[in-house]
């Protein structure tokens, strides 16, 4: 008894404080889904990817909730913009957090189809993904309206005229609800008309945030209860996942995947800094991506401004455009009605769809169903900005979306059904590595670390001859570290016939080593240059690029870490 107290006083000695605290709380003992080597992938973390895209929206949107003010959005938006210390960084990354995180959701969504992981035992969790992607959807509407310029008013009009158009009974007191005063209150005299408006506005937008992250905890705890879903090699028949004896001999979800995930969110995070704060220092771009406000309601800029709506429901602006076939115009009830039952389908799929395997052969309708469903969203959204409020007939209707059509589903009839349900080479195999040269590391730390000083000393003394040199570094910077982190997160596995040797594992790895302070460098300098940058107006988007580029490096560095440690 005594020896035995002994050695626990010592074992607690041994840890540090954190891993102490750890385990008080218990966290390695939380029953979280252990993950096996081959599913160290990208496309198997998509969900994590959304996830960081929603924690940073909910993170800026605080900071912006502080300065927002609904009796006066659009100078307050520009103040925001002009005056606030990163306040166009923060504003920017805010607005393109949303749109980046309903871009990776539908990926998310159809990958899942793709893989089906829509079948049982993950119906529900199907379902609370496309009421998740919904009301996604939902909330950027309403925050895409809330900074009162002339595209947010016309979405506000656009919806508010489209659902009383309905003709339903209480169409016109859900708009009442969801719009107050509706959009002409944007250009009140009176603030407290404006206020009323925005208000509404703001508060549907924080509902649906708070829905949001309570739907995905439904969503999360019913993900943990089955897991990722397997690949056909391993499981090919409905149910697929893994018995908890197969579970048990998997990597524990602490710390790895913590380690994984956390490298995923750091480099969407770099992403979503990145992007808007580069185009907004780029002139001509389409005023639907811009990351500037368009013109104020009222305004004379306005007046010559085409009303679109967010781009993310271009589909449905044009989809409204749509004749019968007897040359009468779509009324707002045929459409939304339209739309409610493809909405329904695509939910209630996973019940309608019983296939007994999980290869897309097996499934040949529905595969059809998605693949056009994916590509006509695409059409109808390219078409919406091209020809928007452009009545478009039947014939055009075949010509645009009937084709591809017909086109997928006959290559999806030519291709064979699978009759072999027998399981390929296992996956799991503890010699699975990924697939990487290890020059590949360090010449994109060498290029990285020239394109950072190369493009530091651009923004300090932008001339033609530093952009000159800048462009092509970035260029090639920005291949090279796309082929490394595609390499890395994917972790695609070799098999026996194709597995790497213990000596040249231990060479990679020490060159992901000697990476890690190169990376180190790249930062210390791209955090020099960031505190010598403006921090307030427009030009405070360059330390927002040099954030971006530095959360991006970070997420990569994490990745080495995860290679060095945890690959075996």
């Amino acid at each position: 008894m005594t020896e035995t107290a002994q050695e626990k006083r010592d074992e607690g000695r041994r840890k540090g404080l954190i891993d102490q605290i750890l385990d008080r709380v218990g966290v390695t003992e939380a029953p979280f889904f252990k993950t096996p080597d081959y599913m160290y992938n990208i496309s198997y973390w998509l969900g994590a990817m959304v996830t960081g895209a929603f924690i940073y929206t909910v993170i800026t949107g605080l900071f912006l909730l502080l300065y927002y003010m609904p009796a006066n959005p659009y100078a307050q938006t520009q103040t925001i913009i002009n005056s606030v210390p990163y306040g166009s960084v923060i504003l920017f990354s805010h607005l393109y957090g949303a749109y980046i995180m309903i871009i990776l959701a539908y990926i998310h969504m159809f990958r899942n189809f793709y893989k089906g992981a829509y079948k049982k035992p993950r119906e529900l969790q199907w379902v609370t993904g496309v009421l998740l992607l919904a009301l996604t959807m939902g909330a950027s509407f309403f925050g895409y309206s809330l900074v009162s310029d002339v595209l947010g008013i016309n979405a506000i009009n656009i919806g508010e005229s489209l659902l009383v158009g309905t003709g339903f009974p209480g169409a016109t007191t859900i708009a009442n609800w969801l719009f107050g005063p509706g959009g002409d209150a944007a250009t009140s005299s009176n603030p407290l008309v404006r206020s009323e408006l925005f208000d509404r506005l703001l508060g549907w937008h924080i509902i649906m945030v708070f829905l949001i992250g309570a739907l995905f905890g439904v969503h999360f705890l019913m993900s943990e209860r089955y897991g990722m879903t397997p690949s056909s090699k391993e499981k090919p028949k409905v149910p697929s996942f893994y018995t908890k004896e197969e579970w048990s001999k998997f990597n524990e979800w602490w710390p790895r995947n913590v380690v994984y995930m956390t490298s995923i969110v750091l480099m969407t995070w770099g992403i979503i800094l990145f992007v808007p704060d580069l185009l907004a220092n780029i002139n001509g771009l389409p005023i639907v991506i811009n990351p500037y406000p368009a013109p104020e309601p009222g305004t004379a800029a306005a007046l010559s401004t085409q009303p679109y709506p967010p781009w993310f429901f271009l589909f449905l602006y044009k989809f409204v455009d749509f004749e019968l076939p007897n040359g009468q115009a779509m009324s707002p009830a045929q459409a939304l009605s339209i739309l409610t039952i493809v909405l329904l389908v695509v939910i209630l799929m996973p019940f309608f769809e019983n296939s007994e395997y999980m290869f897309l052969k097996n499934r040949k309708f529905w595969t059809w169903v998605m693949t056009v469903a994916w590509i006509s969203l695409i059409e109808l959204s390219v078409w919406g900005y091209l020809a928007p409020g452009v009545p478009a007939p039947t014939s055009q209707q075949i010509e645009v979306l009937g084709v591809p059509a017909v086109i997928v589903g006959l290559i999806i009839l030519m291709t064979g059904r699978s009759k072999d349900t027998k399981s390929l080479p296992s996956l799991n195999s503890k010699e699975t590595v990924p697939k990487i040269g290890p020059t590949s590391i360090l010449g994109t730390a060498v290029v990285s670390l020239l394109f950072a000083g190369s493009f530091g000393d651009l923004l300090m003394h932008p001339v033609m001859i530093n952009l000159m040199f800048t462009v092509p570094l970035g260029v090639l910077a920005g291949f090279m570290v796309f082929r490394m982190a595609r390499a890395f997160i994917k972790g695609k596995p070799t098999m026996a016939s194709g597995t790497i040797s213990a000596s040249e594992l231990r060479f990679r790895k020490t060159i992901a080593l000697f990476a890690l302070p190169v990376i180190l460098v790249v930062t210390a300098i791209q955090t020099a240059i960031m505190w010598r940058l403006p921090s307030v107006g427009p030009q405070a988007t360059y330390a927002g690029m040099d954030l971006g580029i530095l959360l991006f490096l970070w997420g990569i560095a994490v990745q080495l870490y995860h290679y060095i440690v945890y690959v075996r």
